[in-house]
């Protein structure tokens, strides 16, 4: 059963930005990030299309980057270089908290999501955002546990087949992390087809391949994201 979110994020959490913001200040930064051995620019994927359908719709003042789950090294140095306004080759205390970052990740995408949001935390650098899609948690990766710099993370999964989504996730601190939730589907009950994607994972990850491809998840996810981002200019 699926659980829609889109009255649950107020309108007002959209951020406004002017031209002469988007002069001073680094753009929204989102970081998406495809599971398993999935490629960067697999167009089939869903996590790679919500990065596609972001940079059309936001051409100004957010950048969208999608990256494979074993580059996480190269998604944080991108971070740091979009964070550091100056150029000088290091993130100031004033630099750090104008970060405004969401990451969001399809399996082992999303424990990488989390991953590097812990980082960033210990960085000191803030994340507006995390979202994950049947995070299956990589070899000594928590991804359950949201790290306090996290200001809001939610959570989609599938219980079914031998891959299946991490359950509950939870603040590390409920006072400086909002859950919005931890949203089951069930495709056993409400299968969906999946003609697009590879036989052996129809086949062999039939319920976990399930969510990834169910446009009723992304386009939940699509809508989070959007509502922390800068309403573009008419």
């Amino acid at each position: 059963m699926s659980c829609l979110l889109a009255t649950a994020i107020p309108a007002s959490s959209a951020l406004t930005t002017t031209a002469s913001d988007a002069a001073t200040t680094p753009p929204v930064i989102v970081i998406g990030f495809v599971g398993g051995f999935v490629r960067r620019d697999a167009t089939v994927h869903s996590a790679v299309q919500v990065a596609e359908h972001l940079r059309h719709d936001y051409p100004v003042g957010v950048q969208t980057e999608i990256f494979e789950n074993h580059h996480r090294e190269d998604a944080r140095a991108e971070i740091f270089r979009l964070l550091d306004t100056n150029h000088d080759g290091r993130l100031s205390s004033e630099e750090k908290q104008n970060a405004r970052i969401i990451l969001y990740g399809h399996s082992w995408g999303a424990s990488e999501a989390i991953t590097l949001a812990r980082e960033l935390g210990g960085d000191g650098i803030p994340v507006l955002l995390t979202i994950q899609v049947d995070s299956v948690a990589k070899s000594f990766e928590n991804d359950k546990v949201i790290p306090a710099n996290v200001a809001a993370a939610a959570n989609f999964y599938q219980s079914n087949g031998f891959v299946h989504g991490e359950p509950q996730i939870i603040a590390a601190d409920p006072n400086r992390t909002q859950i919005l939730g931890n949203f089951r589907f069930d495709y056993k009950t409400n299968p969906i087809e999946c003609q697009q994607y590879p036989w052996y994972d129809r086949v062999f990850m039939k319920f976990h391949t399930e969510i990834e491809c169910d446009p009723k998840v992304w386009n939940q996810v699509g809508s989070l994201i959007r509502s922390r981002l800068p309403q573009q200019p008419r």
